[in-house]
């Protein structure tokens, strides 16, 4: 379990879908040949099956096409904000993928949030790293490490509440592992809204990065929800606490829907749905705990 609760955390995911510029290059494939056909080649030389012809192909090979991200931060006079925020900023514009892991890098790297996210320490980390380097970018505040681990933040370190990754926490690798989906549904919490990881290419070839980045936007509210849980069950938050930092999300979905994001409105939905499947959810430890101040939140732009 992790031992604190940062003053900033970052509750991300990223979508990424194979690179065929990179393909061309490993499979030595002519440049005449379609990216659709880039990808088929990829997806045998990872492993394709008649069962399963999608293959999770090495992240090396990918390209990241959005991140997504719920940050909540605490400010000094006790105030929590929270924003919900994705790369690109403009749903139907697509971002050099340098620039967006450059732009997410360096907002890590220079505010050094407390990251939280699902299966990251093996893929959404290490994609990252890869593809920065691969597009030859330079992400030096991200990178720094201190020379001990009590003198500063250490996204390398594999031991560190720099990086908290929710699968490692409550897994132990068997045949038990949960989902994401599965574990945030036993939870009460929405899970996957009708697309799913495998389905991100077709929306990528379609041109519908707006699908993507909204598919972004629910993985990244459910990562943070189902930190949430976690911190309570922890003990960070007391119940009353922790109905005021679900409150909090509800008002953030309120304010995104107010301004225009309508996909959220399933989200909601959905959440609501399932709350009476988890009302009957107990806290054993209900010592009072300092009390936490409501606050609006922030809209990201």
């Amino acid at each position: 379990m992790f031992k604190s609760v940062g003053q900033r955390v970052c509750a991300f995911d990223l979508e990424w879908v194979p690179d065929a510029p990179s393909g061309r290059r490993v499979y030595r494939l002519p440049a005449t040949l379609s990216d659709e056909d880039v990808f088929q080649v990829m997806w045998e030389h990872g492993g394709a099956t008649e069962d399963k012809p999608r293959p999770y192909l090495k992240t090396a090979l990918c390209r990241v096409v959005s991140v997504a991200a719920v940050i909540r931060e605490q400010r000094r006079n006790g105030e929590v904000v929270l924003r919900l925020t994705a790369l690109p900023k403009q749903a139907d514009q697509p971002m050099a993928e340098g620039d967006l892991i450059h732009t997410f890098l360096s907002y890590v790297g220079q505010q050094k949030p407390q990251l939280v996210g699902f299966n990251s320490q093996t893929s959404d980390l290490p994609i990252l790293l890869q593809r920065g380097m691969a597009m030859g970018i330079s992400a030096k505040a991200f990178c720094q490490r201190p020379d001990k681990p009590w003198e500063g933040v250490d996204y390398f370190a594999r031991h560190t509440e720099a990086h908290i990754d929710l699968k490692n926490l409550v897994s132990g690798w068997g045949i038990g592992t949960p989902s994401l989906h599965e574990l945030a549904a036993a939870m009460g919490i929405p899970g996957k809204m009708g697309t799913d990881g495998s389905s991100v290419v077709d929306l990528w070839v379609e041109g519908n990065l707006r699908a993507i980045v909204e598919y972004n936007h629910f993985d990244a509210l459910t990562t943070y929800l189902v930190w949430l849980r976690t911190a309570l069950f922890a003990g960070f938050f007391s119940p009353e606490q922790h109905q005021i930092e679900e409150d909090r999300v509800r008002s953030l979905l309120h304010d995104h829907i107010a301004a225009g994001d309508e996909h959220l409105v399933d989200y909601l939905e959905q959440w609501n749905r399932f709350q009476p499947q988890s009302a009957d959810t107990v806290a054993m430890d209900l010592s009072p705990l300092p009390e936490v101040t409501a606050s609006p939140t922030d809209v990201a732009a």
